[in-house]
C-alpha cells in the first residue's frame, strides 16, 4: 500500500505564507511612500506659510518708504514681492484643495440627485 507523503514544496509554486508576506511588504512600502509624501507636502505649507509672513512684512516696510520716495526701484519690487505673494498664497491654496478631494462629494450628488429625480418620477407616474 502506498503511503500518502506529501510532496515536497514546488519552488514556483510559492507558498501561502510567502504571498501574504510579500503582499505586508507592499502595502508597507506603499505606506511608507505616503508617509513621505504627506511630510514632504507639511514641510512645504510650512515653508510657504513662512515665506508669506516674510513676503507681508517687507511690503509693509516698502509701502511707506514709498509713500515718502517715489523710485522706480521701490515699485519695481512692491510688484515683484506682490506677484510672489500671490504664487505662495497660490501653492498654499493647492495644498489644501485638491481635485481628488472633489470625488467623493461628486459622486454622492449623483447618485442622491440621480435617486431623488428617479423618486420624484415614480411619484408623478403615481400621482397621475
Amino acid at each position: 500500500m502506498p503511503r500518502n507523503t506529501p510532496s515536497p514544496p514546488n519552488p514556483a509554486d510559492p507558498p501561502e505564507e510567502m504571498t501574504e508576506e510579500r503582499e505586508i511588504e507592499q502595502a508597507l512600502e506603499s505606506a511608507e511612500r505616503s508617509l513621505a509624501s504627506l511630510q514632504e507636502r507639511v514641510a512645504q505649507i510650512r515653508r510657504d506659510r513662512q515665506r508669506k509672513v516674510e513676503l507681508k512684512n517687507r511690503i509693509d516696510e516698502v509701502i511707506p518708504e514709498l509713500r515718502r520716495q517715489r523710485s522706480q526701484q521701490l515699485q519695481q519690487e512692491l510688484k515683484q514681492l506682490r506677484d510672489e505673494l500671490d504664487t505662495v498664497e497660490l501653492n498654499l491654496e493647492s495644498h489644501l484643495f485638491t481635485w481628488g478631494s472633489l470625488k467623493e462629494p461628486f459622486w454622492q450628488a449623483v447618485r442622491f440627485g440621480g435617486l431623488g429625480i428617479v423618486l420624484g418620477w415614480l411619484l408623478k407616474s403615481c400621482a397621475g
